[in-house]
């Protein structure tokens, strides 16, 4: 592996950074974004069944906060169970939205490095191409000078695509999941509003 590093010379320390960084983020959003964890199942019908018309409900407020990102949307729906369908939906809303905020962090730095990789690999091509127009002299061309500029162009252009492929997938999966997710919640969101002021059964 270190043989490889030194071939490709300096300019392949941008893009393991870059692979490494990618590496943290993929696994970090593939824990978070569980829909175990963001949407549990079934978490509606205990909120309803927990839920006191008349009451704070603090101690379910408390519970749901703690619990999970939908959790949390559920949470601004009941500290205003008491309110107009109008400011329980706001109040969802608003709440929903951070939570989807939530659930992008990060997403943007993959989509970065999933973008840029290419073109580091492409100015470590450029690096060695410089390198060997650069052993040209009087006397010819140095062999030694001109097969490490050929790796050197090579193994960055190579790395580049290796980082940047994966990079990608993960960014357009975890893109869609979370357009998943979001949709999910709003619904169970929906549906709570609704049962709450006798719209809809559960």
């Amino acid at each position: 592996m270190f043989a490889i590093v030194e071939a490709a010379g300096w300019p392949i320390w941008f893009l393991i950074l870059a692979s490494i960084i990618a590496l943290g983020l993929i696994v970090e959003r593939a824990l978070y974004l569980r829909r175990s964890q963001v949407a549990p199942t079934g978490l509606l019908s205990t909120v309803i069944k927990e839920m006191k018309p008349n009451s704070t409900n603090d101690a379910l407020v408390e519970k749901l906060q703690a619990g999970s990102p939908m959790g949390r949307i559920f949470a601004a729906g009941v500290k205003n169970v008491g309110s107009s369908t109008e400011v329980m939906k706001e109040s969802i809303e608003e709440a929903g939205r951070a939570v989807t905020h939530d659930l992008e962090r990060f997403l943007t730095t993959l989509g970065t490095i999933a973008s840029i990789s290419p073109l580091l690999g492409l100015f470590g091509t450029v690096v060695g191409m410089i390198e060997i127009f650069g052993s040209q002299n009087a006397a010819g061309n140095s062999p030694a000078i001109l097969a490490h500029g050929i790796s050197v162009a090579l193994y960055n252009t190579g790395f580049g695509l290796i980082v940047a492929i994966p990079s990608m997938i993960a960014y357009r999966h975890f893109r869609a999941q979370v357009d998943s997710l979001t949709v999910e919640m709003e619904q169970q969101a929906i549906k709570l509003v609704e049962i709450v002021h006798g719209q809809r059964k559960g």
